[in-house]
C-alpha cells in the first residue's frame, strides 16, 4: 500500500490516540486518588485501637466510606483501562482495515461507542466517589455549629 494512502487513516486514527493520551492523564489522577484512599484507609485502621468508644464509631464510619469509595475509585480505573484498550483496538481495526481493503464501519462504530461506554461509565463512577468523598468529610468534621 502506498504511503499516499495511509496518510488518511492517519489522520482518521489521530482522533483515538489523543483520547487515549488524555483518559491516560485521567487514570493518573484516578490512581493518585486511590493510593489516598487507601493510606487514609490504613492510617484510621491504625487510629481505631487507641480511641475511646465515642470515636471508634466515627472512625469505623469513615472506614466504611473509605471502603465504598476504594471500590468506586477501582471501578473508574478498570472503566478507564477498558476504554483505553476499545481506543487502541480501533486503531488497530482502522490500519488493518485499510492494508486489507475491508469494511469495518460497524466494527469501528461498535468500538467507539463501547469505548466512549466505558469512559462515561469511569466518569460516574469517580464522580460517584468524589461525592462520597464529602460525606466522609461531614462525618470528620462533625455537625455544624460545634460538638453535641
Amino acid at each position: 500500500m502506498p504511503l499516499q494512502e495511509l496518510v488518511p487513516i492517519l489522520q482518521i486514527a489521530i482522533g483515538p490516540v489523543i483520547l487515549i493520551s488524555g483518559i491516560g492523564l485521567l487514570m493518573l489522577s484516578m490512581t493518585n486518588r486511590f493510593g489516598r484512599v487507601i493510606d487514609r484507609s490504613r492510617q484510621l485502621s491504625t487510629e481505631l485501637g487507641s480511641t475511646n468508644e465515642p470515636q471508634r464509631g466515627v472512625i469505623l464510619s469513615q472506614i466504611s466510606i473509605l471502603s465504598v469509595r476504594a471500590l468506586l475509585v477501582r471501578q473508574a480505573i478498570t472503566l478507564a483501562a477498558v476504554s483505553v484498550l476499545l481506543a487502541a483496538t480501533l486503531v488497530i481495526t482502522l490500519f488493518v482495515a485499510a492494508v486489507f481493503r475491508w469494511e469495518v464501519g460497524i466494527a469501528v462504530v461498535v468500538l467507539f461507542i463501547s469505548c466512549m461506554g466505558c469512559l462515561i461509565g469511569s466518569l460516574v463512577a469517580f464522580l460517584r466517589d468524589i461525592n462520597l468523598s464529602l460525606a466522609a468529610l461531614k462525618l470528620e468534621l462533625g455537625p455544624p455549629g460545634g460538638k453535641d
